[in-house]
């Protein structure tokens, strides 16, 4: 089986060798999972690029969708994450155990943004009209749902990634769901 251990900031390309110091500056590590992709010249940029565009989701919005994808794609390193940053972002334990069952029973809209996670999560895209209905209803925007399938896309590539790498989690370990 290949082995894909985490690569020191001296075994990655110059390119990579600034993003880990800026990673480092702000967020005090580069989390395994990133530096992993630094075995490509080009992912990582690629991905943080694509990982911090524009989105009008708010902070605590954008953790609940990265909480759904990453439960249904079974990624414990990105729950663990996701769990740790949506809690920076506002939510509870509970309420991100909740998000990542499927629901958000304390605020509407919310759930409306869950409920539509999981199913384009699960369903890859064919999500029922009810549920984007619903989605619409509750204030979001067309907009908003070309948006959250471009999130599921960015989180999905990272839960893939970490089900081929199996990096270490660097993060307090989310509780298991099973």
């Amino acid at each position: 089986m290949t082995n894909f251990s985490v690569p020191s900031r001296g075994e990655v390309s110059a390119n990579n060798q600034e993003i880990f110091d800026n990673l480092k500056k702000g967020l005090g590590m580069v989390p395994n999972l990133y530096a992993v992709m630094a075995y490509s010249d080009t992912a990582l940029a690629n991905y943080l690029a694509f990982q911090n565009a524009k989105t009008s989701f708010s902070g605590k919005e954008k953790q609940a969708i990265n909480l759904v994808v990453s439960q249904v794609n079974e990624c414990a390193y990105c729950q663990s994450a996701h769990t740790m940053l949506g809690k920076m972002n506002g939510l509870t334990e509970e309420q991100t155990i909740e998000i990542r069952k499927g629901g958000a029973g304390f605020d509407a809209k919310l759930n409306a943004l869950v409920s539509l996670t999981k199913e384009v999560t699960v369903k890859r895209g064919f999500a029922s009209e009810a549920t984007v209905d619903n989605f619409i209803a509750q204030g979001y925007t067309k907009g908003q749902v070309v948006e959250l399938v471009m999130l599921v896309a960015e989180k999905t590539a990272m839960n893939y990634l970490h089900a081929i790498t199996k990096v270490a989690i660097d993060f307090p370990v989310a509780q298991n769901l099973n």
